[in-house]
């Protein structure tokens, strides 16, 4: 389909790594009437709680810059932050710095104002059912029938986002494919910044 990776079943509760803590500390919201911003990077599973922490601490309805840099990670985790955008009310400029593939593509596309590069890539492809813990027959079943029904709705929720084709979606997802920031801003999902063109932040204010 879309923005996603991972798709991990639940089996028998193991002992988990728990994720390390972020180096600089704590997020600090802005002060009151002040932009904020947040960097979504590397892998969303090993940075969920950070990222979903980060979205709940800023003001409702504030206007803020996310800067993308991941490949992806747990579909369930880029969804998450995704409606976190769209329930708190969060004014988002996202910013593709470097890549945003597979699920982060889920809280892009729920950006209000959305850029790219020219180099940015965005990662397009079906959901990925993986699990390493023994899952039983019927346990599968039912994982296999709720995996197509979520890859069939999440289709439809990045072209609701988007305000794009879902067939063009499906077709970019089937069976994956590498878009360019270039391809992206000729499809109308974002708009281009030049790193080598002045300021960025100027060209992002236009």
């Amino acid at each position: 389909m879309t923005s996603r990776s991972e798709f991990r079943p639940r089996g028998p509760r193991r002992a988990t790594r728990t994720p390390s803590p972020v180096q600089s500390g704590p997020f600090n919201p802005p002060p009151q009437g002040q932009d904020w911003e947040i960097a979504i990077n590397g892998d969303l599973t090993d940075k969920q709680h950070e990222l979903i922490a980060a979205l709940v601490e800023v003001p409702r309805r504030s206007r803020g810059t996310v800067w993308f840099d991941s490949g992806g990670g747990s579909v369930y985790v880029g969804l998450a932050l995704c409606s976190i955008i769209r329930l708190r009310g969060l004014r988002v400029t996202g910013v593709v710095a470097g890549e945003c593939s597979s699920a982060a593509i889920l809280p892009f596309a729920a950006c209000e104002r959305r850029f790219v590069t020219s180099h940015s890539t965005l990662l397009f492809h079906p959901m990925r059912w993986q699990s390493a813990e023994d899952v039983r027959l019927e346990e599968a079943t039912e994982w296999a029938r709720h995996f197509k029904n979520l890859e069939g709705d999440l289709d439809k929720l990045l072209s609701k986002l988007f305000d794009f084709p879902e067939e063009t979606i499906r077709e970019w997802s089937n069976p994956g494919r590498f878009i360019s920031g270039q391809e992206i801003v000729e499809a109308g999902l974002a708009k281009l910044v030049d790193i080598f063109a002045g300021d960025l932040w100027s060209q992002i204010g236009r």
